[in-house]
Protein backbone atom coordinates (compact mmCIF):
# COMPACT_ATOMS: atom_id res chain seq x y z
CA UNK A 1 0.00 0.00 0.00
CA UNK A 2 1.19 3.75 -0.33
CA UNK A 3 0.57 6.28 2.29
CA UNK A 4 -2.78 7.15 1.26
CA UNK A 5 -4.47 3.33 0.76
CA UNK A 6 -2.41 3.03 4.82
CA UNK A 7 -4.34 5.91 6.24
CA UNK A 8 -7.51 4.79 4.33
CA UNK A 9 -7.34 1.30 5.86
CA UNK A 10 -6.06 2.78 9.42
CA UNK A 11 -9.35 4.80 9.30
CA UNK A 12 -11.56 1.89 7.56
CA UNK A 13 -10.60 -1.12 10.07
CA UNK A 14 -10.09 1.16 13.32
CA UNK A 15 -12.81 3.22 14.81
CA UNK A 16 -11.06 6.76 15.96
CA UNK A 17 -12.86 9.21 18.62
CA UNK A 18 -12.19 12.05 16.83
CA UNK A 19 -14.51 10.50 13.96
CA UNK A 20 -17.09 8.09 15.82
CA UNK A 21 -16.95 9.54 19.44
CA UNK A 22 -17.92 7.27 22.28
CA UNK A 23 -18.29 4.14 20.37
CA UNK A 24 -14.19 4.31 19.75
CA UNK A 25 -13.54 5.15 23.65
CA UNK A 26 -11.86 1.97 25.05
CA UNK A 27 -12.26 1.90 29.21
CA UNK A 28 -9.27 0.07 30.15
CA UNK A 29 -5.74 -0.24 29.11
CA UNK A 30 -5.68 -3.89 28.29
CA UNK A 31 -5.20 -3.47 23.98
CA UNK A 32 -2.49 -0.59 25.06
CA UNK A 33 -0.74 -3.31 27.23
CA UNK A 34 -0.86 -5.89 24.71
CA UNK A 35 0.86 -3.83 22.26
CA UNK A 36 3.32 -2.39 24.78
CA UNK A 37 3.91 -6.29 25.48
CA UNK A 38 4.24 -6.95 21.77
CA UNK A 39 6.43 -4.41 20.87
CA UNK A 40 8.56 -4.83 23.92
CA UNK A 41 7.79 -1.97 25.94
CA UNK A 42 9.71 0.56 23.48
CA UNK A 43 8.82 4.04 26.32
CA UNK A 44 11.18 2.84 28.75
CA UNK A 45 13.68 3.66 26.23
CA UNK A 46 13.69 7.10 26.51
CA UNK A 47 12.53 9.49 28.84
CA UNK A 48 9.00 11.27 29.22
CA UNK A 49 6.47 14.38 29.89
CA UNK A 50 2.76 13.59 30.42
CA UNK A 51 0.45 16.33 29.67
CA UNK A 52 -3.40 16.05 30.07
CA UNK A 53 -5.68 18.78 30.84
CA UNK A 54 -8.94 19.81 29.16
CA UNK A 55 -7.54 23.08 27.27
CA UNK A 56 -4.36 24.70 26.73
CA UNK A 57 -2.51 20.88 26.20
CA UNK A 58 -1.57 21.09 23.03
CA UNK A 59 -0.18 24.32 23.48
CA UNK A 60 2.12 23.52 26.66
CA UNK A 61 3.23 19.95 25.13
CA UNK A 62 4.63 21.93 21.75
CA UNK A 63 6.21 24.73 23.82
CA UNK A 64 7.66 22.27 26.47
CA UNK A 65 8.83 20.47 23.32
CA UNK A 66 10.41 23.89 21.97
CA UNK A 67 12.04 24.44 24.79
CA UNK A 68 13.90 21.07 24.59
CA UNK A 69 14.83 21.27 20.96
CA UNK A 70 16.24 24.79 21.83
CA UNK A 71 18.67 22.97 24.70
CA UNK A 72 20.17 20.64 22.50
CA UNK A 73 17.96 17.71 22.98
CA UNK A 74 16.71 15.12 20.58
CA UNK A 75 12.64 15.45 21.04
CA UNK A 76 9.71 13.57 20.25
CA UNK A 77 6.70 14.94 20.61
CA UNK A 78 2.68 13.47 20.55
CA UNK A 79 0.04 14.93 20.31
CA UNK A 80 -3.82 14.78 19.11
CA UNK A 81 -5.87 15.17 16.70
CA UNK A 82 -3.83 16.34 13.23
CA UNK A 83 -5.54 19.18 11.18
CA UNK A 84 -3.71 18.26 7.50
CA UNK A 85 -1.69 15.46 8.01
CA UNK A 86 -1.81 11.90 10.31
CA UNK A 87 1.88 12.68 10.53
CA UNK A 88 1.50 15.73 12.84
CA UNK A 89 0.56 13.89 15.61
CA UNK A 90 4.27 12.07 15.94
CA UNK A 91 7.23 14.33 14.82
CA UNK A 92 10.92 14.46 16.17
CA UNK A 93 12.67 17.97 16.49
CA UNK A 94 9.60 19.12 14.76
CA UNK A 95 9.83 17.05 11.67
CA UNK A 96 6.58 14.49 10.99
CA UNK A 97 7.25 10.87 11.27
CA UNK A 98 8.03 9.53 7.75
CA UNK A 99 4.74 8.14 5.19
CA UNK A 100 7.66 5.19 4.69
CA UNK A 101 7.41 4.58 8.38
CA UNK A 102 3.73 4.80 8.62
CA UNK A 103 3.42 2.43 5.93
CA UNK A 104 6.03 -0.19 7.10
CA UNK A 105 4.63 -0.31 10.92
CA UNK A 106 0.86 -0.95 9.20
CA UNK A 107 1.80 -3.35 6.52
CA UNK A 108 4.13 -5.52 9.25
CA UNK A 109 1.67 -5.42 12.32
CA UNK A 110 -1.67 -6.18 10.10
CA UNK A 111 -2.28 -9.52 11.51
CA UNK A 112 -1.44 -8.13 14.86
CA UNK A 113 -4.02 -5.61 14.83
CA UNK A 114 -6.64 -8.60 13.22
CA UNK A 115 -6.08 -10.17 16.89
CA UNK A 116 -5.81 -7.09 19.18
CA UNK A 117 -8.57 -5.18 17.51
CA UNK A 118 -7.47 -1.92 19.16
CA UNK A 119 -8.73 1.53 18.41
CA UNK A 120 -7.42 3.56 15.89
CA UNK A 121 -5.38 5.95 18.99
CA UNK A 122 -4.09 2.65 20.76
CA UNK A 123 -2.48 1.89 17.82
CA UNK A 124 -1.19 5.04 17.06
CA UNK A 125 0.19 5.50 20.54
CA UNK A 126 2.00 2.17 20.00
CA UNK A 127 3.15 3.78 16.66
CA UNK A 128 4.60 6.49 18.26
CA UNK A 129 6.66 4.58 21.16
CA UNK A 130 8.01 2.67 18.61
CA UNK A 131 9.18 5.31 16.67
CA UNK A 132 10.55 7.65 19.02
CA UNK A 133 12.87 4.35 20.68
CA UNK A 134 13.45 3.60 17.43
CA UNK A 135 15.10 7.00 16.23
CA UNK A 136 17.04 7.36 19.85
CA UNK A 137 14.68 10.11 21.29
CA UNK A 138 16.44 11.50 24.31
CA UNK A 139 12.73 12.53 25.86
CA UNK A 140 9.33 12.58 24.42
CA UNK A 141 6.62 15.01 25.23
CA UNK A 142 3.51 13.04 24.91
CA UNK A 143 0.28 14.42 24.99
CA UNK A 144 -2.93 12.77 27.02
CA UNK A 145 -5.54 11.91 24.55
CA UNK A 146 -8.70 11.97 26.62
CA UNK A 147 -9.00 11.90 29.91
CA UNK A 148 -5.57 10.94 31.59
CA UNK A 149 -6.29 7.64 34.15
CA UNK A 150 -7.45 5.06 31.07
CA UNK A 151 -6.11 7.22 28.03
CA UNK A 152 -3.33 5.17 26.02
CA UNK A 153 -0.46 6.99 26.57
CA UNK A 154 -0.84 6.34 30.73
CA UNK A 155 1.78 3.37 30.70
CA UNK A 156 4.60 5.64 31.03
CA UNK A 157 6.48 6.74 34.05
CA UNK A 158 7.31 10.79 33.06
CA UNK A 159 9.75 12.99 34.73
CA UNK A 160 6.76 15.28 35.19
CA UNK A 161 3.02 14.85 34.84
CA UNK A 162 1.30 18.14 33.64
CA UNK A 163 -2.43 18.86 33.79
CA UNK A 164 -3.23 22.30 32.20
CA UNK A 165 -6.93 22.89 33.71
CA UNK A 166 -10.28 21.18 34.19
CA UNK A 167 -13.15 22.25 32.18
CA UNK A 168 -16.36 20.81 31.15
CA UNK A 169 -15.98 18.34 27.85
CA UNK A 170 -15.97 15.07 27.01
CA UNK A 171 -18.60 14.82 29.45
CA UNK A 172 -20.45 11.38 28.27
CA UNK A 173 -17.16 9.91 28.94
CA UNK A 174 -15.21 11.93 31.73
CA UNK A 175 -18.18 12.68 34.08
CA UNK A 176 -20.57 15.49 34.45
CA UNK A 177 -19.15 17.17 37.35
CA UNK A 178 -15.59 19.07 37.33
CA UNK A 179 -14.58 16.49 40.05
CA UNK A 180 -15.69 13.52 38.10
CA UNK A 181 -13.79 14.70 34.95
CA UNK A 182 -10.77 15.94 37.41
CA UNK A 183 -10.32 12.26 39.16
CA UNK A 184 -10.03 10.82 35.34
CA UNK A 185 -7.34 13.58 34.42
CA UNK A 186 -5.37 13.26 38.05
CA UNK A 187 -4.86 9.47 36.81
CA UNK A 188 -1.96 10.62 34.77
CA UNK A 189 -0.43 11.16 38.58
CA UNK A 190 2.27 8.73 39.63
CA UNK A 191 4.01 7.94 42.43
CA UNK A 192 7.16 10.17 43.16
CA UNK A 193 6.63 11.85 40.06
CA UNK A 194 6.15 15.82 40.28
CA UNK A 195 2.87 16.67 39.54
CA UNK A 196 1.95 21.03 37.57
CA UNK A 197 -1.06 21.73 38.01
CA UNK A 198 -1.75 24.94 35.51
CA UNK A 199 -4.88 26.75 36.83
CA UNK A 200 -5.93 26.24 40.72
CA UNK A 201 -9.69 25.40 40.74
CA UNK A 202 -11.51 25.21 44.05
CA UNK A 203 -14.37 23.43 42.51
CA UNK A 204 -11.61 20.60 41.37
CA UNK A 205 -7.98 21.37 42.92
CA UNK A 206 -8.92 19.22 46.16
CA UNK A 207 -8.75 16.14 43.85
CA UNK A 208 -5.31 16.54 42.50
CA UNK A 209 -4.24 17.79 46.17
CA UNK A 210 -5.52 14.14 47.32
CA UNK A 211 -3.80 12.07 44.29
CA UNK A 212 -0.60 13.69 45.17
CA UNK A 213 -0.77 12.50 48.84
CA UNK A 214 -2.18 9.36 47.82
CA UNK A 215 1.69 9.46 45.53
CA UNK A 216 3.76 10.69 48.20
CA UNK A 217 4.72 13.23 45.19
CA UNK A 218 4.69 17.10 45.02
CA UNK A 219 2.45 19.22 43.75
CA UNK A 220 2.37 23.31 42.20
CA UNK A 221 -0.53 24.81 40.99
CA UNK A 222 1.77 26.95 38.16
CA UNK A 223 -1.08 30.04 38.49
CA UNK A 224 -0.75 30.55 42.67
CA UNK A 225 3.35 30.31 41.81
CA UNK A 226 3.12 32.89 38.78
CA UNK A 227 1.76 36.56 38.27
CA UNK A 228 1.47 37.23 34.70
CA UNK A 229 1.29 40.72 32.84
CA UNK A 230 0.71 40.71 28.87
CA UNK A 231 1.62 43.76 26.45
CA UNK A 232 0.05 44.52 23.03
CA UNK A 233 3.17 43.13 21.75
CA UNK A 234 2.29 39.63 22.57
CA UNK A 235 5.17 39.59 25.17
CA UNK A 236 4.62 38.28 28.63
CA UNK A 237 6.60 39.48 32.20
CA UNK A 238 6.66 36.70 34.77
CA UNK A 239 7.37 36.93 38.63
CA UNK A 240 7.54 33.67 40.44
CA UNK A 241 6.81 34.03 44.24
CA UNK A 242 9.54 32.29 45.35
CA UNK A 243 11.77 35.49 43.69
CA UNK A 244 12.78 33.54 40.22
CA UNK A 245 12.74 35.74 37.93
CA UNK A 246 13.13 36.09 33.72
CA UNK A 247 13.63 38.38 31.53
CA UNK A 248 10.47 39.75 29.68
CA UNK A 249 9.32 36.38 27.35
CA UNK A 250 7.64 36.87 23.49
CA UNK A 251 5.16 34.22 22.79
CA UNK A 252 4.63 33.67 18.90
CA UNK A 253 1.29 31.69 19.77
CA UNK A 254 -0.99 34.78 19.60
CA UNK A 255 -3.84 33.60 21.79
CA UNK A 256 -4.65 35.39 24.58
CA UNK A 257 -5.70 32.22 26.61
CA UNK A 258 -1.66 31.74 26.38
CA UNK A 259 -0.92 33.65 29.53
CA UNK A 260 -2.41 30.94 31.27
CA UNK A 261 -0.45 28.24 29.59
CA UNK A 262 2.89 29.80 29.94
CA UNK A 263 3.27 29.70 33.60
CA UNK A 264 2.40 25.69 33.59
CA UNK A 265 5.34 25.28 31.23
CA UNK A 266 7.89 27.53 33.07
CA UNK A 267 6.80 25.57 36.15
CA UNK A 268 7.55 22.35 34.51
CA UNK A 269 10.63 23.76 33.41
CA UNK A 270 11.55 24.51 36.90
CA UNK A 271 10.85 20.34 37.63
CA UNK A 272 13.07 19.41 34.62
CA UNK A 273 15.94 21.22 35.84
CA UNK A 274 15.61 19.66 39.58
CA UNK A 275 15.85 16.12 37.10
CA UNK A 276 19.24 17.08 35.84
CA UNK A 277 18.01 18.76 32.27
CA UNK A 278 19.99 21.31 31.04
CA UNK A 279 17.32 23.83 30.23
CA UNK A 280 19.09 28.06 30.28
CA UNK A 281 16.72 30.79 30.58
CA UNK A 282 17.71 31.79 27.10
CA UNK A 283 16.29 27.71 25.95
CA UNK A 284 13.34 29.12 27.42
CA UNK A 285 13.52 32.15 25.83
CA UNK A 286 14.09 31.41 22.63
CA UNK A 287 11.71 28.04 22.37
CA UNK A 288 8.51 30.27 23.47
CA UNK A 289 9.50 32.35 21.44
CA UNK A 290 9.80 29.95 18.41
CA UNK A 291 7.29 27.25 18.85
CA UNK A 292 5.54 27.31 15.54
CA UNK A 293 8.80 27.07 13.77
CA UNK A 294 10.27 24.61 15.56
CA UNK A 295 7.19 22.53 16.25
CA UNK A 296 4.89 23.12 13.42
CA UNK A 297 1.87 24.09 15.47
CA UNK A 298 -1.05 24.67 14.02
CA UNK A 299 -4.58 26.50 14.63
CA UNK A 300 -4.14 28.40 17.97
CA UNK A 301 -5.14 31.96 17.03
CA UNK A 302 -3.77 31.33 13.51
CA UNK A 303 -3.86 34.74 11.40
CA UNK A 304 -4.86 33.19 8.38
CA UNK A 305 -5.22 36.75 6.19
CA UNK A 306 -4.48 40.92 7.06
CA UNK A 307 -7.18 41.87 5.17
CA UNK A 308 -9.15 41.08 5.78
CA UNK A 309 -8.31 40.00 9.05
CA UNK A 310 -8.76 36.43 8.95
CA UNK A 311 -8.12 33.88 12.70
CA UNK A 312 -9.04 30.48 12.97
CA UNK A 313 -8.55 28.75 16.81
CA UNK A 314 -9.19 25.17 17.76
CA UNK A 315 -11.48 25.96 20.93
CA UNK A 316 -14.47 24.27 21.00
CA UNK A 317 -15.88 24.32 24.77
CA UNK A 318 -17.09 26.77 26.64
CA UNK A 319 -13.79 27.57 28.46
CA UNK A 320 -12.15 27.74 25.24
CA UNK A 321 -14.87 29.36 23.39
CA UNK A 322 -14.44 32.23 26.50
CA UNK A 323 -11.19 32.69 25.85
CA UNK A 324 -11.98 33.50 22.47
CA UNK A 325 -14.96 35.54 22.61
CA UNK A 326 -12.71 37.80 25.10
CA UNK A 327 -10.23 38.29 22.35
CA UNK A 328 -12.03 39.12 19.84
CA UNK A 329 -13.48 42.37 21.75
CA UNK A 330 -10.01 43.51 22.06
CA UNK A 331 -9.98 43.59 17.86
CA UNK A 332 -10.91 46.37 16.06
CA UNK A 333 -13.29 45.88 13.09
CA UNK A 334 -16.40 47.20 11.50
CA UNK A 335 -18.01 43.60 11.27
CA UNK A 336 -17.41 40.41 12.29
CA UNK A 337 -18.41 37.47 10.63
CA UNK A 338 -18.24 34.23 11.96
CA UNK A 339 -17.48 30.47 10.37
CA UNK A 340 -18.75 28.26 12.70
CA UNK A 341 -19.64 24.18 13.08
CA UNK A 342 -20.08 22.21 16.23
CA UNK A 343 -20.06 18.27 16.67
CA UNK A 344 -22.49 16.22 18.05
CA UNK A 345 -21.04 15.88 21.60
CA UNK A 346 -20.26 18.92 23.01
CA UNK A 347 -22.54 21.33 25.37
CA UNK A 348 -23.09 23.57 21.81
CA UNK A 349 -26.05 25.80 24.05
CA UNK A 350 -23.77 26.54 26.57
CA UNK A 351 -21.44 27.72 23.57
CA UNK A 352 -24.25 29.24 21.53
CA UNK A 353 -25.26 31.35 24.71
CA UNK A 354 -21.83 33.44 24.96
CA UNK A 355 -21.23 34.26 21.34
CA UNK A 356 -21.46 37.77 20.30
CA UNK A 357 -25.13 38.78 19.05
CA UNK A 358 -23.71 41.21 16.54
CA UNK A 359 -22.00 38.80 14.27
CA UNK A 360 -22.70 37.10 10.99
CA UNK A 361 -23.26 33.56 11.32
CA UNK A 362 -21.78 31.23 8.36
CA UNK A 363 -22.99 27.81 10.09
CA UNK A 364 -21.24 24.91 8.48
CA UNK A 365 -20.63 21.09 9.01
CA UNK A 366 -17.56 19.37 8.97
CA UNK A 367 -16.92 16.16 7.26
CA UNK A 368 -16.94 13.57 9.72
CA UNK A 369 -19.94 11.54 11.54
CA UNK A 370 -20.13 13.87 14.90
CA UNK A 371 -20.32 17.05 12.55
CA UNK A 372 -23.80 18.37 13.47
CA UNK A 373 -25.78 19.24 10.85
CA UNK A 374 -25.58 22.88 9.77
CA UNK A 375 -29.34 23.42 10.06
CA UNK A 376 -29.47 21.96 13.10
CA UNK A 377 -26.94 24.44 14.47
CA UNK A 378 -28.46 27.33 12.97
CA UNK A 379 -31.67 26.44 14.97
CA UNK A 380 -30.06 26.50 18.35
CA UNK A 381 -28.32 29.43 17.42
CA UNK A 382 -31.12 31.32 16.44
CA UNK A 383 -32.92 30.56 19.96
CA UNK A 384 -29.88 32.44 21.30
CA UNK A 385 -30.30 35.00 19.00
CA UNK A 386 -27.35 34.51 16.45
CA UNK A 387 -28.28 34.73 13.25
CA UNK A 388 -26.93 33.95 9.81
CA UNK A 389 -26.81 31.77 6.86
CA UNK A 390 -26.51 27.79 6.74
CA UNK A 391 -23.88 25.68 3.95
CA UNK A 392 -23.39 22.13 3.74
CA UNK A 393 -19.55 22.45 4.12
CA UNK A 394 -16.74 24.35 5.64
CA UNK A 395 -14.98 25.45 2.47
CA UNK A 396 -18.60 27.07 1.16
CA UNK A 397 -19.19 28.56 4.49
CA UNK A 398 -16.02 30.41 4.36
CA UNK A 399 -16.04 31.32 0.81
CA UNK A 400 -19.13 33.25 1.68
CA UNK A 401 -17.79 35.11 4.21
CA UNK A 402 -14.49 36.08 2.48
CA UNK A 403 -16.93 37.04 -0.49
CA UNK A 404 -19.28 39.49 1.65
CA UNK A 405 -16.23 40.62 4.21
CA UNK A 406 -14.56 44.25 3.44
CA UNK A 407 -11.27 45.02 4.16
CA UNK A 408 -12.04 46.54 7.42
CA UNK A 409 -14.13 43.36 8.73
CA UNK A 410 -12.98 40.40 10.55
CA UNK A 411 -13.78 36.46 10.10
CA UNK A 412 -12.88 34.37 12.48
CA UNK A 413 -13.40 30.52 12.25
CA UNK A 414 -13.92 27.67 14.82
CA UNK A 415 -15.98 25.89 16.62
CA UNK A 416 -14.49 22.33 16.32
CA UNK A 417 -10.93 21.54 15.38
CA UNK A 418 -12.14 19.71 12.74
CA UNK A 419 -13.38 23.06 10.94
CA UNK A 420 -10.34 24.75 11.51
CA UNK A 421 -8.52 21.46 9.58
CA UNK A 422 -10.63 22.05 6.60
CA UNK A 423 -9.35 25.23 6.27
CA UNK A 424 -6.02 25.41 6.43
Amino acid sequence: MNYKETLEWLFAQLPMYQREGKAAYKANLDNTLKLDEHFGSPHKQFKTIHVGGTNGKGSVSHMLASILQEAGYKTGLYTSPHLKDFRERIKINGEMITEQYVINFVEENKSLFAGIKPSFFEMTVAMAFQYFADQQVDIAVIEVGLGGRLDSTNIITPLASVITNISFDHMALLGDTLEKIAHEKAGIIKPGIPAIIGTKDPASDFVFIEKAKECETTLEFASENWQVTRDNKNTYRLENKNGITFAPVQADLKGLYQRKNIPAVLETVLSLRNNDLHISDQNIYNGIANTIRNTGLLGRWQELSQTPYTVCDTGHNIDGLTEIVAQLKTCTYEQLHFVIGMVNDKDVDSVLRILPKDAIYYFCKASIPRAMDEKTLAEKARVNHLHGKTFPTVAAAYQAAREAASNRDMIYIGGSTFVVAEVI
